[in-house]
């Protein structure tokens, strides 16, 4: 006999990571149960009766093994001859395999490389085909493939599928997004759903399959979750979604085959939509219930009727002017509480006065975030920004606004100070007596910031501090290393902390540096000319 010895990624609680079926013989499994026999009798005779497994009514023993992690799970199992087998009740199978390293030719031999993948592949195949061949089948909550498939192993992917469908799972995930093979796509049959007409996935995620809905697929009235991301679709996608009637949650991103988002139907409890790298020419939904939209690509037509619940935008247009096309695209946002913006910002992009009719303003808006990214070679000869101070106009009510700024700049330019004053081009910024809290990250003393800084400062009657942060932040809509970005801080600091102080005096604001310590400040008024820094600022 032999016991299933699976390796658990931790980043996934209870998920395979590159799954090893390796078959350890019972040898070994005795003496496991044999030390833990060993630690039962160390304790002695006086010792109160230790609880057992057994005593438990043989229906609720599946129902407490399947409360660990399945890693633990299949140790557990093997302890006990009596427990053997309770594993194969667990709830959740996730299977997480090779990641696309270990996917790709790592040696210097290319042979041997592709030899190597080929194993890794072999063996994740075969651990799950070992471990659904093994398990009962019985009570299935999750249902998870997380790996890198070629087409030409259909027959194993349609295996896997059978099984998550024939067990009735609640939550299906197909995620072969790591190969690298964009044109060849596994076909999921979304008719296995369907299983005689019953109803039974709840949350359905897929990636880097092909889908192709149609009329008779009826399954999914219970459906709350649904994501697809680089999906090939073929078919009536908007029939589908009018048989998701319990739709909560709907995220589209770079899927294809779609030309418009146009769903007639009404999707009432749907309260998350998020549309992001698609090429389609228009976006229509109706959902009374939505509090959060998504949206990042190119500027066109979005028309979110009946939305008068909604509470938090996210926009990230493409293009020179997609800072005003947030504020004035989608008109369905308007009575959003916090908004959420991403534009790129280029050296010609024109200041743009927004209208500031009430019909056309952010009258509930009270969070802003907004992430500027600045492409440009002078830093101090670019206003881009200022089209900010216009577009806060819009949004009289806001109590918090949060800005980072990232300035893709050559690596030479990243330390280079402003120079010049205020060229008072948003004088007329309209005046904010509700702005309590202003923070600013990647704030470097360029001219432009300092003007934006100078117009939130003098306009904001009731702002209790503002805080910059010379550091770029890694924010929501971009991760890496700014490691690089964030170069010549140490001697910037200084300078930094010296604008502040005295343009916390000139508005008589308290102005916090993140990440300078208190005698940063001090070091630099000792040592520094006041009137020299004056004249530089």
């Amino acid at each position: 006999m032999y016991a299933v010895i699976c390796h658990v990624d931790p980043r996934c609680n209870g998920c395979f990571s590159l799954l090893v079926d390796q078959k350890q013989p019972m040898e070994e499994t005795a003496a496991a149960a044999g030390k833990l026999t060993r630690l039962e009798h160390h304790h002695g005779a006086a010792d109160p009766p230790s609880f057992r497994m057994e005593d438990l009514p043989a229906e609720v023993q599946p129902v407490i093994m399947s409360l660990l992690p399945l890693k633990e799970a299949v140790r557990t199992s093997i302890v006990s001859r009596s427990w053997r087998m309770l594993w194969t009740f667990h709830c959740d199978l996730c299977f997480d395999g090779p990641t696309p390293n270990d996917l790709d030719s790592d040696t210097d031999d290319e042979f041997a490389g592709q030899d190597t993948t080929k194993m890794k592949r072999a063996k994740f195949i075969e651990t799950v085909n070992s471990v659904i061949q093994q398990h009962s089948g019985i009570g299935i909550n999750k249902f998870s493939v997380r790996c890198g498939m070629h087409k030409e192993y259909t027959d194993h992917l349609d295996r896997w599928i059978g099984f998550a469908t024939s067990s009735k799972a609640k939550i299906i995930h197909f995620n072969l997004k790591k190969i690298y093979q964009p044109f060849e796509f596994h076909h999921f049959p979304l008719e296995a759903l369907d299983s005689q007409g019953c109803s039974f996935v709840q949350s359905l995620f897929l990636a880097s399959v092909s889908i192709k809905p149609n009329s008779g697929i009826s399954g999914f009235t219970i459906l709350t979750r649904l994501v697809l991301e680089f999906v090939k679709i073929l078919g009536d996608f908007p029939g589908l979604l009018a048989k998701c009637s319990g739709l909560e949650d709907l995220e589209i991103i770079g899927c294809y085959g779609v030309h418009n988002l146009i769903v007639p139907h009404k999707l009432d409890k749907l309260q998350h939509l998020l549309i992001a790298g698609m090429d389609i020419q228009m976006v229509e939904f109706h959902a009374t219930d939505l509090a959060h939209f998504e949206y990042k690509g190119r500027v066109i037509p979005i028309v979110l009727n009946g939305c008068s619940k909604i509470e938090k935008a996210t926009m990230k247009f493409n293009g020179t002017k997609a800072l005003a096309h947030a504020f004035t695209a989608v008109p369905s946002i308007l009575p959003v509480k916090a908004l959420h913006l991403q534009a790129f910002i280029s050296k010609y992009a024109q200041l743009q006065k927004l209208p500031t009719r009430q019909q056309g303003m952010f009258l509930h808006s009270r969070h802003m975030t907004c992430q500027l990214i600045v492409n440009s070679n002078d830093p101090n000869g670019d206003n881009g920004v200022l089209q900010l101070a216009n577009c806060l106009d819009v949004a009289p009510g806001l109590e918090s606004l949060h800005l980072h700024f990232d300035y893709k700049l050559p690596m030479e330019m990243m330390c280079k100070m402003s120079s010049g004053c205020s060229s008072g081009e948003v004088a007329d910024m309209r005046r904010h007596d509700h702005l309590k809290t202003v923070f600013m990250s990647g704030f470097r003393c360029y001219k432009a910031q300092i003007e934006l800084a100078f117009c939130i400062l003098g306009n904001a009657s009731v702002l209790e501090q503002l805080i910059i942060e010379p550091r770029i932040r890694d924010t929501v809509w971009r991760s890496g290393d700014f490691s690089a970005w964030n170069t010549g801080l140490k001697e910037t600091l200084p300078w930094i902390c010296e604008w502040a102080q005295l343009t916390s005096k000139r508005f008589g604001k308290v102005i916090n540096v993140l990440g300078a310590p208190l005698h940063t400040m001090e070091a630099s008024l000792a040592g520094q000319d006041t009137g020299s820094l004056q004249h530089h600022h």
